[in-house]
């Protein structure tokens, strides 16, 4: 329920209260100031409400934009403020100044307006204020500015902009010039059916699942049928954002839905493309497994990288040779699209999957994607290597809490790390690197029953102690968790590619993708502004180091035929502990309304 409290005297033919109700508000009206902040008292404190001058003359995009955006607790537009419960005391303590300043005289100015620059002025407090660009949004002093205002709306149709700006500022070429055209109207169309993001989320989860399934067929009309289903999935999925910036539904659970199913329909298409090649007699599960590892690392790089960088009040602007460099070769339009599309964002990345899945084989499928993802990471990779060392930025606190909860560290790390303090600083990257090397080599080359895999995971965990034992604000310890991330997926690769036998490969795909899902769901709640899930979780299931412990030892213990039930078991008992907790949080915190989020997806 929302209460919008219309202050100072109606204007004749003026459409605000109409407008007010559409959006959903119960209007009541206030003469004066004293009467504004009764009416204020008297709205329940778990509602939200509006503030908005009688004489407000705009676009009903604009009140839109101003009133109902659910991830702000304070938000303002001219002639319109309004607070969720979050932000109600401070609302009420700026209208309690306001009012004993006005002394209950009829007012003479806007009043909305005296309480965001009151609000301005409490420290702590902020304010969101829309871009709203040719939207009007007015509180004329006289007739004449009157008209002109309204001359002013009539000019702007606020349903095309309303449609332009439902689709990402920044997004790839494919997305933007072969999808968003037409899958704007789409939106407006869920939309004016009341369908919910959320509901569009998951119909595009679930054409990706019929694609997965048409892909395991093996059959040419199977994959012709995949490649088709994929594209659809894709345009839902570029759909249900559009939906939730055209109606403004954000929500946190909204945005963990869109982000999770991202993952889940992409690794579950690898799935039935490698079923669908062995009906065919072509095994290529280590090429679907190798894909989802390098595109997780992908994903952490990206993480990583951004957490390290947040600019906020004690980090300080990228002013580095590389980014005036990217900021001159933005000025040349072209330079700009090709770049986005070499990275091999989500849009064209899909597309190319689609195209050669109903074209060709699953292992050509995949052996171009490995290959285009392998030189995307390392042109990304190597981008941010060199901003890092070239920029002048103190890390932040909150950075290295951030990085550290991504590290994912277990048990065995932490209890390794009290010996590893007392090293020199400075070492996390390499110590990480070397660690993963080693322990990736040796499951490469050393027969599978070997106790070398395990040697070398011993040496990992050391390793992997020193590496996180002091804040994470080296310029360039971002790499850590994407190296802790290719150095356990990797190891789980090779030692089930070694142990040669059927079943392995797919038991840690499962495997790999539940942990991935671990990991993805740490992401999330970071920038939620949750923190990572709790410590018995990342307990319960190891850290990154136990893992890969386990894993060699087991390799080391166990027949191929038993080493491959053991990872089954495994891979259901992580998968279990995270789903179960995962779901718990993010309905929990939904249900208790948490601010509300929108995730504007990933590039990669």
């Amino acid at each position: 329920m929302s209460t919008a409290i219309l202050t100072g005297q109606p204007v004749p033919g003026s459409s605000i209260e109409t407008d007010l109700r559409e959006l959903g508000f119960e209007v009541r009206l206030a003469a004066d100031a004293a009467d504004a902040e009764t009416q204020l008292a008297r709205v329940p404190g778990g509602e939200r409400v509006a503030v908005v001058d009688a004489r407000f003359v705009g676009h009903l995009h604009t009140l839109r934009l101003g009133l109902t955006d659910p991830r702000f607790p304070l938000a303002a537009v001219p002639g319109a403020v309004t607070a969720q419960p979050a932000g109600r005391q401070a609302l009420t303590r700026a209208m309690a100044r306001q009012t004993s300043t006005a002394g209950g005289t009829t007012l003479v100015d806007s009043l909305a307006d005296r309480i965001v620059t009151a609000l301005d002025d409490e420290d702590g407090t902020e304010v969101h204020r829309p871009e709203l660009g040719s939207l009007v949004a007015a509180v004329p002093a006289d007739p004449q500015a009157r008209n002109e205002a309204r001359q002013a709306v009539a000019a702007v149709d606020d349903e095309a902009v309303r449609l332009k700006s439902a689709v990402k500022a920044r997004d790839g070429f494919f997305t933007t010039f072969c999808v968003s055209p037409y899958s704007r109207y789409l939106a407006r169309w869920c939309a004016r059916r009341g369908l919910t993001p959320n509901q569009v989320t998951t119909a595009s989860l679930l054409t990706a699942l019929i694609a997965a399934a048409c892909a395991a067929t093996g059959t040419r009309g199977g994959f012709v049928a995949a490649g088709l289903l994929l594209l659809f999935s894709f345009v839902l999925d570029c759909t249900d954002g559009q939906l939730a910036r055209y109606s403004l539904q954000y929500s946190t659970l909204g945005a963990w839905l869109d982000a999770t199913f991202d993952r889940a329909k992409e690794y579950a298409y690898y799935a039935g493309l490698a079923l669908g090649a062995a009906r065919g007699g072509d095994d290529v599960w280590a090429l679907a497994l190798g894909a989802m590892v390098l595109q997780t690392c992908r994903h952490v790089v990206d993480f990583s990288f951004n957490e390290a960088h947040v600019v906020g009040t004690d980090a300080t602007a990228n002013t580095s040779p590389t980014a005036a460099l990217s900021g001159k070769l933005d000025s040349v339009g072209w330079t700009v699209w090709v770049r986005r599309m070499i990275v091999l964002p989500i849009g064209e990345r899909w597309a190319m999957i689609a195209v050669l899945t109903a074209a060709t084989t699953p292992r050509i499928t995949f052996c171009v994607l490995l290959i285009g993802c392998a030189f995307a990471a390392t042109y990304t990779t190597a981008g941010r290597v060199l901003r890092s060392l070239t920029r002048k930025a103190r890390r932040t606190d909150r950075a290295a809490t951030a990085l550290a909860d991504l590290a994912d560290s277990g048990p065995v790390a932490e209890a390794l790390t009290r010996v590893a303090r007392g090293l020199p600083g400075g070492l996390a990257p390499a110590a990480a690197l070397i660690g993963g090397a080693a322990v990736t080599a040796t499951a490469a080359l050393a027969g599978f029953g070997t106790p070398w895999p395990l040697v070398a995971a011993v040496v990992y965990a050391l390793t992997s102690a020193l590496a996180v034992a002091r804040p994470l604000k080296g310029a360039l310890d971002w790499l850590v968790p994407p190296f802790f991330r290719a150095a356990e997926y990797g190891t789980v690769l090779l030692l089930a590619a070694r142990a040669d036998v059927n079943g392995a490969l797919p038991a840690a795909f499962g495997l790999v993708a539940a942990v991935a899902y671990h990991h993805y769901d740490t992401v999330y709640r970071i920038r939620g502004g949750a923190g990572a899930p709790p410590n018995w979780l990342r307990r319960a299931v190891g850290g990154h180091e136990g893992r890969t412990l386990l894993v060699a030892l087991l390799a080391a213990l166990l027949t191929a035929a038993q080493f491959t039930v053991a990872l089954t078991v495994l891979a259901v008992a992580v998968a279990l502990l995270v789903l179960v907790e995962s779901i718990r949080y993010w309905v929990s915190a939904h249900r208790a309304g948490s601010p509300a989020v929108h995730d504007e997806g990933e590039t990669a």
